[in-house]
């Protein structure tokens, strides 16, 4: 949709897609195990894909939809690998508002439309992440100076609340608990900082089973 289109959706009152807001997520699964591709597939066709445009190439799954459902695809795809009883790994990019998608001139639109947290039923599998938030925006908010680490510790203190903090790490923070919660944490701050950042990513890096927990 082009920035004239954005515009005028938001002022008819027309509801934004998540195509429109740019809304979306590039992941990749790795399982230590010599039947990894079985593994990996299966999970890959054991997850409810309704109401997603889902793309795997070579390199990685690319999941487009809205907030909710990206994340329910990827926690089901980690979990269906996880069940396999091997060690996991999951690298995820969760990506708002990409101006090479949507606009680079900043949109109400695009802030007014931020979602809930997305909301994750357990999955009885504990799994770590290091995780790392980038609101990618220099101009701060209305009558304030730009300070990307604002939103950064607000996005950590909901970690803590949520009780899957764990410590900073270098380049990252350490979260650990349900598979489900630990996702929730990486997506709230993305959501979150997504009401008022128009581009926003997050990445993060889920282990199952390592080797140093078992």
């Amino acid at each position: 949709m082009s920035p004239s289109s954005l515009l005028s959706s938001t002022a008819t009152g027309e509801a934004l897609t998540p195509q429109d807001l740019g809304v979306g997520a590039r992941f990749t699964v790795g399982v230590m195990a010599d039947d990894f591709a079985g593994i990996i597939l299966a999970a890959l066709r054991g997850a409810d894909a309704a109401d997603l445009d889902v793309q795997t190439d070579p390199v990685s799954t690319l999941v487009r939809g809205s907030e909710q459902r990206v994340l329910e695809y990827i926690t089901a795809v980690v979990a269906g690998a996880a069940r396999s009883g091997r060690h996991v790994t999951a690298s995820i990019l969760l990506s708002r508002g990409c101006p090479g998608e949507v606009t680079c001139t900043v949109t109400p639109g695009l802030l007014a439309g931020a979602t809930e947290v997305p909301d994750l039923p357990a999955t009885g599998i504990h799994a770590s992440a290091h995780w790392s938030l980038y609101p990618l925006d220099d101009t701060g908010r209305p009558g304030e100076a730009p300070d990307h680490l604002r939103d950064i510790y607000a996005a950590i203190e909901y970690a803590k609340e949520r009780g899957t903090y764990v410590r900073g790490e270098h380049y990252a923070t350490l979260l650990e608990g349900d598979l489900a919660d630990v996702l929730a944490t990486v997506a709230a701050g993305w959501v979150l900082v997504g009401r008022s950042v128009q581009h926003v990513t997050s990445h993060a890096v889920i282990s199952i089973a390592s080797p140093r927990e078992v």
